[in-house]
């Protein structure tokens, strides 16, 4: 099996293609359809970086019903918090140059949609490096239950990623292919 860098590097390579040349309107179709599942859910997006696939106008449109956060990292080794965050949110550059509110109070997500790097067909996700949802999601998930729903292109699946003992799975990913659930379909909140 490949080391999860190797791996990084070919999959931020595909990303980076398919980012180019996909459409993104199915995968965001499919995703706002995957939330309707949960109709009264906090759900926790987040501000597209580089080649990230972007979820902002499923974030536009669920703002509308129920309260949204996007992720604000505190420092290195902690657990990610999140901050509400509505289309009229004042947002300013934060870490790893992604945007955050400028201020507003903290909320916690039963729904995540979660950025990635590359996925496999087990629910394995392969992130930045920094473990930040990885631990965030063992503490939420522990707390209760925590829905973690991958958003990316079809071409950053790798048919096999490396796993450590600390990886959170994902519940589902979406793309512009469609959407696999790994486990019971359509999870319910707790």
């Amino acid at each position: 099996m490949i080391e999860k860098s190797e791996a990084r590097k070919l999959a931020f390579a595909r990303r980076k293609d398919a980012f180019g040349s996909i459409d993104m309107a199915p995968a965001q179709n499919a995703l706002a359809e995957v939330l309707d599942h949960y109709p009264d859910a906090v759900v926790s997006g987040y501000m597209p970086i580089r080649t990230e696939i972007d979820p902002l106008p499923v974030m536009r449109d669920r703002a509308k019903q129920t309260r949204v956060g996007v992720p604000v990292i505190d420092g290195q080794d902690l657990p990610l918090r999140f901050q509400d965050w509505t289309p009229k949110t004042e947002m300013v550059t934060g870490p790893f140059g992604a945007q955050i509110p400028r201020s507003g109070a903290f909320l916690v997500p039963e729904v995540l949609i979660v950025p990635l790097v590359a996925f496999d067909g087990a629910g394995s996700r392969l992130g930045y490096g920094g473990g930040y949802y990885d631990r965030t999601l063992e503490i939420l998930r522990g707390q209760g239950r925590a829905i973690a729903i991958g958003f990316a292109f079809s071409a950053q699946q790798a048919d096999l990623l490396p796993r450590e003992a600390t990886d959170q799975r994902l519940d589902a990913i979406v793309t512009e292919a469609g959407v696999q659930w790994f486990g019971t379909e359509g999870l319910g909140i707790a």
